[in-house]
């Protein structure tokens, strides 16, 4: 830790986990902050977190318990939002940062929310589809007095989807006694939801990664790219990307690492991770070593899978000129400075996959009038959001020659300190 922080009770000063590395981040955009400065502490401390106990009746009649949480971060500029991850990792520290980073993120692509985030530590995997849908009830049912259309916005982040957020809207409906389609993001078109959302969070990547290359002059005709992760995020940039005329040499996923230095083909790709669940397998790639993908001859890497994926043992591997972070926090601070050295281009989570909460954004706008836009329209707007996000935060890049990381988190969180000020303190 570069500063001492005064650190709640409940955290390990000697295992911060990814609250860490958020922390670290704010250390570094503070000497840009200005008479803002004086408000930082604010992003130290997220406004409110519950933490709460998931009991279910299991489908063999025994009774499970599940660790559940809902965190947020910040709500100056609007109500919370973000994602609700289900994976058995997840922990306190983990969701504390995500909803930091939506913080951020809303603030760097200018949207009128604030950050929270939300999971349950379970492996969905060893869930029937029964037992999936009690536990996502009851999850909702105990943070329901949290949640709501204009207080905190949920949506699907790893391993909940469309089917999960039904649920969830259906939950916080029966229990208000009205239907409330606003109460989260990323459902189902038939129940309020919107067009292009699904591919929403990959669009952004490849937007943002098409504005780096035109400013770093790296062309994308035939341009080698690796993935990691090959779901909603990885997919969708991947077949952007080959579409665009790059070549997707390598990709990763929980299933194993697959290659092909002629380039992968992403359509076929795609339909095998949708029968078979992961990339391993596929016909027309050779296997590789998980440990090999870093060091893969590459031109773009895309990491859209967990965060700290990328670290200071494997950062020095990296032969991409560009790294597009898919996924939330995939790199951390000490990675940063090595990948900063060696003169890799970093687009970061805040900015890189702020495609998906932007339709977020237009989703929950639709939902309130009642009025849905074509998919034409929303791609067109969420393409000109990013970019124009993308271009105030690269001349703050370039005004104080910081990396385009710290330059979105000097963008945001005056906007959030701002905000703050603005408000006051009640009472």
């Amino acid at each position: 830790m570069s500063q001492a922080h005064a650190l709640p009770s409940y955290l390990n000063p000697d295992h911060l986990g990814p609250w860490g590395n958020y922390l670290q981040q704010v250390d570094r955009v503070t000497p840009y902050l200005g008479s803002l400065a004086r408000w930082v502490e604010t992003l130290k401390r997220p406004k409110r977190m519950l933490i709460v106990d998931v009991p279910i009746e299991m489908d063999n009649g025994t009774i499970a318990h599940f660790e559940g949480y809902r965190v947020q971060h910040n709500l100056s500029r609007g109500p919370g939002k973000g994602g609700v991850r289900f994976h058995q990792d997840v922990t306190l520290s983990e969701v504390m940062a995500l909803s930091a980073w939506m913080s951020i993120k809303n603030a760097a692509v200018n949207v009128p929310y604030g950050g929270a985030k939300g999971g349950i530590r379970v492996d969905p995997k060893k869930l029937s589809t029964a037992e999936l849908e009690r536990l996502t009830r009851r999850y909702t049912s105990e943070i329901g007095l949290f949640i709501g259309p204009s207080k905190d916005i949920p949506a699907p982040d790893v391993n909940t989807n469309g089917q999960v957020m039904a649920w969830m809207m259906d939950t916080y409906s029966m229990n208000t006694g009205a239907t409330a389609t606003g109460v989260v993001t990323g459902k189902p078109i038939d129940l309020g939801g919107s067009l292009g959302r699904v591919e929403a969070t990959g669009r952004g990547v490849f937007t943002v990664g098409v504005e780096a290359a035109k400013l770093t002059g790296l062309s994308l005709q035939g341009a080698r790219v690796a993935v990691q992760g090959f779901g909603n995020v990885g997919g969708t940039a991947g077949k952007l990307f080959a579409e665009a005329g790059s070549k997707v040499v390598a990709v990763q996923d929980h299933t194993g690492t697959i290659f092909n230095s002629n380039g992968l083909d992403v359509p076929a790709l795609l339909e095998h991770v949708g029968n078979t669940g992961g990339v391993g397998g596929f016909a027309g790639s050779e296997a590789m070593d998980n440990a090999d993908f870093w060091a893969v001859d590459c031109d773009i890497l895309i990491p859209a899978a967990l965060e700290s994926q990328i670290t200071k043992d494997n950062a020095g591997q990296i032969k991409a000129k560009l790294v597009i972070e898919g996924a939330n926090g995939p790199t951390t601070p000490e990675a940063d400075d090595i990948l900063n050295d060696k003169g890799v281009l970093v687009l970061p989570d805040v900015i890189a996959n702020a495609g998906g909460v932007t339709v977020s954004y237009f989703e929950w706008v639709q939902d309130f009038s009642s009025f849905f836009w074509s998919e034409d329209e929303i791609n067109a707007r969420l393409v000109r959001i990013m970019q124009e996000a993308f271009a105030g935060i690269w001349a703050v890049a370039q005004e104080h020659k910081v990396t385009l990381r710290t330059a979105t988190f000097i963008v945001a969180c005056k906007r959030i300190l701002h905000a703050r000020e603005m408000r006051g303190l009640y009472p």
